[in-house]
């Protein structure tokens, strides 16, 4: 049987073990902590297989941490990422919980933040909650993210006064999901404005 003879740092979270003398591998801090890895500690067939386990789990929760580097991504696309990356089921669930419990992955926070994004590109709530759906979000996140928005009606208003209260803008509007309401009060709206300023 393998013996574990030295655990020497490596680089940055991560240390070198040596079986019997010579160098294995190097893995990761928190995995050597989790199996128990020491000097002296014999590698048989059942700690090779909990090690091996521990790999997985800590390689699938630093794939979910690279996905989640640049930007908020929603649990959907971070699952799905993972399962791009070859990642078991099991373990693609595991890494998606330890990142949300760790704050690194909220539903929540994306849904506000995607819709504060999509609004400030001009799009009606109809198209922000497709698209929040669509990245994977639940229709009770939706709301509350809808809700923190300015009004729709007072996006539209905007967007008509910079574009014109005509019947293509009116197209427009309709085109980028915001309701028709909003779309009449908008062009309603640039309307009493060129009113009052003409006099």
């Amino acid at each position: 049987m393998p013996r574990v003879t030295a655990l020497r740092p490596a680089r940055p979270g991560r240390v070198l073990v040596e079986l019997d003398g010579e160098r294995w591998r190097t893995v990761p801090v928190d995995v050597a902590a989790r199996t128990g890895l020491a000097p002296g500690l014999e590698l048989d067939r059942q700690r090779l297989r909990t090690l091996r386990r521990e790999l997985r789990r800590s390689e699938a929760v630093a794939a979910g941490a690279r996905v989640l580097a640049r930007r908020d991504h929603s649990e959907q696309a971070v699952r799905a990422a993972l399962e791009r990356k070859g990642i078991r089921a099991s373990e693609r669930e595991e890494a998606v919980a330890t990142l949300r419990r760790h704050g690194a992955l909220d539903d929540e926070r994306f849904a506000h933040a995607r819709a504060a994004a999509l609004a400030d590109r001009g799009l009606g709530d109809a198209a922000i909650a497709f698209r929040l759906e669509r990245d994977g979000i639940e229709p009770a996140s939706v709301e509350p993210a809808l809700a923190a928005l300015e009004p729709e009606c007072d996006r539209a208003v905007r967007l008509a006064a910079r574009r014109g209260a005509t019947a293509k803008t009116a197209r427009w509007l309709a085109a980028r999901g915001f309701a028709a309401e909003s779309v009449e009060s908008a062009l309603t709206g640039v309307a009493d404005e060129d009113r009052l300023e003409l006099g």
